[in-house]
């Protein structure tokens, strides 16, 4: 744990790809522990088999079974229990106990109770060091406002004026979005205006209109629509410390929206609601979803859209390759006969990745560009038909299926 909040920010600022961060870090961190946790079972198994030749089989066989229980054990213990109950640093401290105890476990069966005196004080005193950082470590500053089974949440205010606060939430490394505590229609980010604007323009002409939202962060266009009026919003959202940190710090009243803490995907297989729109806002920079990105999961929002309905949905990519954009639209086209891709055209070319809207229904949209006002002035402008066409015919995207989605090889490739 020390280590990684000693190595954390040198190795962040390094290195600009935060692929490789992550894979850095985990090096720094975790090799050598992994390493020397994994040096008893070779010996213990070379122990088995010299203390009874005769039974080798059974004795590699013990070891390795072994081996492959406490590894799934492990695994989905950390995953589905610890890390719910005790946080991150805290399992490591656990972890940290539990080899300790096991260490003087097999000290004192190596030495025997005749020599374990002496000894035993030397290596309880050994002990000493490690446990203390374990227990250290659950006292240092959490650099997470909330850690949940899937992200590290933080909330960092960005307005000095208390009378008009401003707040953004992080998930990993990620900006998700960003809340105007005093003025609900405001869109302080790029993808949050899209959203919101190209959503509205879509549904130009009605007065009441329904939408199924996949993802909540900071729930800043659901909220936003509630203080609209006119329409009804359902909101998945995988994560419910998501949702009680926009309760908490994002000014999300739950009262105005249905919200379901489950996937996306999942709700709308089961359930046969239809809506006017449904909106994807589950990608990320480094990773998406991909059961939420296949041409299997497009027939199905299709089915749950109204006559003249549309399907709006968030995309990041790197503007040296984009991939992922173009197998979204080739996808896309197989379920929806107009695909279109919106995006800010005041992006600094000097940031490789950019957020782009793909917008899919049986009609094109009635304008071209889109604007919105307020504290922070944004337009977004459809991509030309000419430009997107070239994106796919000089990449040849693959079509993403159940089967076959490669979505982090087509992201990993830009970095």
């Amino acid at each position: 744990v020390f280590l990684l909040r000693w190595t954390a920010g040198p190795t962040i600022t390094a290195l600009e790809s935060p692929v490789a961060s992550i894979v850095a870090l985990t090096m720094l961190v975790f090799f050598l522990p992994s390493f020397f946790a994994g040096i008893p079972a070779p010996i213990l198994a070379q122990i088995a088999v010299e203390a009874n030749p005769a039974q080798s089989g059974r004795a590699l066989g013990a070891m390795f079974a072994s081996s492959a229980v406490g590894a799934i054990a492990g695994t989905l213990a950390a995953g589905f229990f610890f890390i719910s109950w005790l946080g991150s640093v805290g399992t490591l401290a656990v972890v940290t106990v539990i080899y300790a105890l096991l260490a003087l476990q097999s000290f004192w069966a190596a030495q025997g109770v005749a020599r374990v005196r002496g000894l035993g004080v030397a290596a309880a005193v050994a002990l000493v060091l490690p446990l203390g950082l374990a227990g250290a470590s659950i006292y240092q500053p959490d650099p997470c406002t909330r850690e949940s089974d899937y992200f590290c949440i933080r909330v960092v205010d960005i307005s000095d004026d208390v009378n008009a606060p401003a707040r953004l939430m992080v998930l990993d490394h990620l900006v998700h979005g960003i809340s105007d505590g005093t003025d609900p229609l405001a869109m302080l980010t790029v993808h949050g205006m899209m959203q919101d604007s190209l959503s509205r323009l879509r549904m130009e002409g009605r007065d009441d209109w329904t939408a199924f939202v996949i993802g909540g962060g900071t729930y800043t266009v659901p909220r936003a629509w509630a203080a609209r009026g006119g329409i009804v919003t359902t909101v998945a959202e995988i994560d419910p410390a998501v949702t009680e940190v926009a309760i908490e710090h994002f000014w999300f009243d739950p009262q105005t929206t249905r919200v379901i803490h489950a996937d996306a995907r999942g709700v709308l297989a089961r359930d046969p609601t239809t809506y006017d729109l449904i909106m994807g806002d589950a990608f990320s920079d480094i990773a998406a979803p991909p059961h939420l990105i296949t041409r299997e999961f497009f027939d199905l929002t299709r089915s749950r859209l109204n006559p003249d309905g549309v399907f709006v949905m968030t995309v990041i990519d790197h503007m040296n390759r984009l991939d992922v954009l173009g197998a979204l639209v080739k996808t896309l086209r197989l379920v929806y006969p107009v695909v279109e891709v919106w995006a800010d055209p005041s992006h600094d070319a000097a940031e490789k990745r950019r957020v782009f809207m793909v917008v899919a229904g049986d009609t094109e949209s009635p304008r071209a560009r889109v604007e919105a006002g307020g504290p922070a002035p944004r337009t977004a402008v459809r991509v030309a038909a000419a430009s997107v066409e070239r994106i796919i015919e000089g990449r040849a995207p693959p079509v993403l299926t159940d089967d076959f989605a490669p979505v982090d090889r087509l992201l990993g490739s830009g970095l």
